[in-house]
């Protein structure tokens, strides 16, 4: 039996489901939508080459354990995606990224309706030690909403990775440990409330 399982997780502002290659489509449109591919600091396909974006992360599902997931708003339209990856379960620790969102939807209650999802899924139902987080050093947008949650930096990863262009990238890395969830839920269940 795998550590992870396909599974549906549904709140008032999001809903993740499992990705699949129906779902190119909408994708391309969602990062059509404040033109994502051209942020140089994150991996998010350009429209056209969305159907090897989701053909490298369904493979990524297949041979490694991971879980990548649509976003859906409230209204049930495709905004984005995210995945549980670097799955260790012997360790029982996992990390989420690969994420982003249309730009209509970025700063608003489905982020964190979504993290609070998938760590709520990761600590209660999978029962990991850690969640992991990671991103470029430049992109300060998401070091912030990493922050945000709760999560603690653990340090820098000099070097880390060489994109396609050939610049190396610097890798911040965050973690949430089993310990601190608690606490953590009830900040973002706090933070969701004041949404309503």
């Amino acid at each position: 039996m795998r550590f992870i399982e396909p599974v549906t997780l549904k709140g008032r502002h999001a809903t993740l489901e499992p990705l699949a290659a129906s779902h190119v489509g909408a994708l391309a449109e969602a990062a059509h939508d404040g033109e994502l591919w051209r942020l140089w600091y994150t991996g998010v396909a350009a429209p056209e080459k969305m159907g090897e974006y989701v053909a490298t992360a369904l493979d990524m599902c297949e041979r490694l354990d991971a879980m990548p997931f649509v976003v859906r708003d409230a209204a049930g339209a495709i905004v984005g995606c995210t995945r549980f990856f670097n799955v260790d379960a012997a360790n029982r620790r996992v990390e989420i990224g690969h994420t982003w969102y249309a730009k209509r939807v970025q700063r608003t209650p489905l982020n964190t309706e979504c993290k609070h999802m998938l760590l709520g899924h990761a600590f209660e139902q999978l029962r990991c030690i850690a969640v992991e987080f990671r991103t470029h050093w430049f992109n300060h947008a998401s070091r912030t909403a990493i922050e945000r949650l709760g999560a603690k930096q653990d340090g820098v990863l000099r070097n880390h990775q060489v994109s396609a262009d050939g610049v190396k990238r610097d890798t911040v890395v965050f973690s949430i440990l089993d310990s601190e969830w608690p606490a953590v839920k009830r900040h973002l269940g706090f933070q969701l409330e004041l949404t309503r």
